[in-house]
């Protein structure tokens, strides 16, 4: 749930009246007409990105966001725009029984092709279709320029219409703040204690202003590359040491060897109930083999490389620890550290810090030079980033539950 202050290029005059469009199902080419829609959330992600951070990392370009909305498997995506009343396209969407094969089920669109400019926001729900089916993970963003409009509202209306729809009891987003505020009469304090938000900023207005409640502020850090070698070299020797000679580390590359996916599933199972959760309604969402490489594909699908570390307990055989980093196909000079979890029976043993390491060398060698490595964590997990990550930004999580 984003919002931004100012930006150019606006297309739309204030007093424009707007309406909520389920975008049509996502095309098989981005050649196809109804590219528009997801051309448009794409560059007003860009500008959003922009004007919070700065710089463009974060952002998903139009080949990124094709993909990962093409994946439907586990998760149901729909796409939903914001277009000024007299724009070309069909009526709102209407909403159904929460069991369509994708985005767009709510109408179709006239023969007349809307123009990304013409869209004034955006919304993505997603709706996991095989654990915590209660939940609508929300990402609603207003073109940067044309807040206050009434663009928010639209957008928020039509998703809790899907959400309640589709029996979701609980809608959960975000909105991004650099910097982290101060402490003192301005911020909103998490209720974990850790982190805090301004609380006179738009976004944290919006969500305030319509039922939702803070419930944990993540923290948004970057890693200026390279490491100090006598740093990143004092780290693996106190890791190893700890880790002793019991665990062994196993790295891979755009892959999960079969004879691993199994215990591969289990970590990411336990990463959703085993990570800083704080007041979240949300419960364990099992992974298995054919997840594994669904989430592999869907990586490949969104032109994303992943290097997995991953540290095995030698005496039994089974993977206790891992670790993940993204990056773009093309060479960006950024990459993203993605997940990491210790299993509660083998912490102590600096196992999180081995398999970071672990990643960050693979990853130096792979694409050398001055890079960074961009991270999310719970601001309650302090101790994850030991390795000179700097804090950029705060992330709010915002909950509502619907009636």
């Amino acid at each position: 749930m984003t919002s931004t202050e100012t930006s150019p290029g606006a297309a739309a005059p204030a007093g424009t009246t707007w309406r909520a469009v389920d975008a049509p199902p996502v095309p098989p080419t981005l050649e196809h007409p109804d590219i528009w829609a997801y051309q448009a959330y794409s560059e007003i992600e860009h500008d959003v990105q922009l004007a919070t951070w700065g710089w463009t990392d974060w952002w998903a370009p139009l080949p990124v966001i094709h993909g990962a909305l093409q994946q439907q498997e586990y998760h149901r995506k729909i796409l939903v725009v914001a277009l000024p009343a007299g724009a070309p396209g069909g009526a709102p969407g209407t909403a159904d029984d929460g069991g369509g094969d994708g985005p767009g089920d709510g109408g179709p669109l006239t023969p007349d092709t809307p123009a990304p400019r013409d869209v004034g926001g955006a919304a993505i729900v997603n709706l996991a279709t095989v654990s915590n089916t209660h939940l609508a993970y929300v990402t609603l963003m207003v073109r940067p320029g044309l807040e206050g409009q009434g663009i928010g509202d639209t957008l928020l209306a039509r998703v809790e219409e899907i959400a309640r729809a589709a029996d979701r009891t609980t809608v959960i987003t975000f909105s991004n703040h650099s910097p982290e505020p101060s402490p003192g009469p301005d911020a909103l304090d998490a209720p974990t204690g850790a982190g805090r938000v301004p609380v006179a900023s738009r976004p944290a207005r919006f969500a305030l202003g319509r039922g939702f409640t803070l419930e944990q502020v993540e923290r948004a850090s970057v890693l200026r590359l390279p490491v100090d070698p006598t740093l990143l070299d004092a780290l693996h020797a106190r890791s190893t040491e700890a880790a002793g000679d019991d665990y062994r580390l196993h790295t891979w590359w755009d892959e999960v060897p079969t004879v691993w996916e199994d215990q591969v599933a289990i970590l990411w199972t336990r990463m959703s109930t085993d990570i800083p959760n704080a007041g979240l309604d949300v419960a364990e969402s099992p992974w298995d083999a054919a997840r594994v490489r669904s989430h592999l594909r869907g990586l490949a699908g969104r032109h994303q490389h992943v290097l997995i570390t991953v540290a095995e307990h030698a005496p039994t055989g089974t993977l206790a620890a891992f670790s993940v980093v993204q990056m773009p196909v093309p060479d960006v000079p950024f990459a993203f550290q993605e997940d990491t979890l210790v299993l509660r029976e083998h912490r102590g043993h600096r196992l999180g810090m081995l398999v970071k390491i672990a990643n960050l060398r693979a990853y130096s060698e792979r694409r050398p030079g001055e890079r960074r490595i961009n991270t999310w964590n719970a601001q309650e997990n302090e101790h994850m980033l030991a390795l000179g990550f700097e804090p950029v930004g705060v992330a709010a999580v915002w909950q509502k539950r619907l009636g």
